[in-house]
């Protein structure tokens, strides 16, 4: 219904209910001085006596009133609720367009947010979650160590770290080599070099165990996983409020020392193809309103799907001597 129809429907009914009021109002008065007449004008008095059906007709008038009165007070009613549905529904879209506008809006952060964000939360002390999944873990690792070394003296502080990166003890074409023709393939000795790399990168971390306890810095955990999956996607958390989100959209092409395949038509051959993540995250916080927590709750879901199904990280064998 639109709105002059609305507006035309509610003065129509301002004007019946202000009619039946005036007459209801009319009535009653004619009723009322006929029985006042009645007790002093004794014809008057005899000539109503002998009208039994003016009690029906009063009683009938009653009804009326009575009946106009519910039907005023349900459309008062229907009115009202009318009215809080449509406010609500306009309260829904308003907020509708400002999520959009918010998700349009919103500014990308850098890692170095990420960065000042866990250093506060291992400054504030208690209960310290920090979890990461990445490529090979080394833009979190590091600067948790830096800050993990740094840390003051808190004896109750309790920190857990927890990271999820590729398998590289299984074939994968991403990151690889580029193959003839332009076809991607799997690259053994790099993915040897991405493993050793990870496990690395653990032992620098668990490090800290130690130096942490010695120092009264408070206690550390540290556990790494893998999963067989090409890095596309990197998520960081703190605590149980706060994620971001991030993408490894970019390629990088570099000549591979360990490819001796001649030079041939296709000039990319033989060259390793290694992966990237932009300068740039998203950032949803528990306290950033009801997208920002579908979206932590959905990284969130993500990381521990997988983290539940990855396996331990191993060490890889020991390097042969070269003599």
């Amino acid at each position: 219904m639109s709105d002059t129809e609305l507006s035309w429907s509610a003065r129509l009914a301002g004007i019946r209910g202000r009619a039946e009021s005036t007459v209801t109002k009319i009535v009653l008065a004619v009723v009322f001085a006929l029985g006042l007449v009645a007790q002093f004008v004794k014809p008057v008095g005899d000539a109503l006596q002998d009208k039994v059906y003016l009690g029906g007709a009063l009683l009938t008038a009653v009804g009326y009133v009575l009946y106009s009165e519910v039907q005023r007070l349900n459309t008062v009613h229907t009115a009202q609720q009318e009215t809080e549905q449509s406010l609500a529904a306009a309260v829904r879209r308003v907020e509708d367009e400002l999520q959009r506008l918010n998700q349009v809006l919103r500014p990308r952060v850098t890692p170095a947010t990420l960065r000042t964000e866990i250093r506060q939360a291992l400054e504030a002390g208690g209960e310290v979650d920090l979890a990461a999944m990445s490529f090979t873990g080394e833009t979190f690792v590091n600067p948790v160590r830096s800050m993990l070394y740094n840390l003051s003296r808190d004896p109750a502080r309790r920190v857990h770290v927890r990271v999820l990166v590729p398998d590289f003890t299984e074939a994968i074409d991403v990151p690889g080599r580029v193959g003839a023709a332009g076809r991607i393939c799997d690259a053994p000795e790099f993915r040897e070099h991405l493993r050793r790399m990870v496990v690395e990168h653990e032992l620098r971390l668990k490090a800290h165990i130690r130096r942490m306890a010695v120092r009264g810095q408070g206690t550390l955990t540290v556990d790494f996983r893998v999963l067989h999956v090409s890095p596309m996607r990197k998520l960081y958390f703190i605590n149980t409020g706060v994620a971001y989100e991030g993408l490894y959209d970019k390629l990088d092409l570099r000549p591979d020392p360990d490819c001796a395949a001649a030079p041939g038509p296709d000039t990319a051959e033989g060259d390793l193809l290694d992966i990237l993540g932009g300068s740039r995250l998203d950032r949803w916080c528990l306290d950033n309103g009801e997208q920002d927590r579908k979206d932590l709750a959905r990284c969130r879901e993500f990381f521990e799907t997988l983290w539940q199904g990855a396996r331990e990280l191993t060490p890889p064998p020991s390097r042969p001597d070269a003599s």
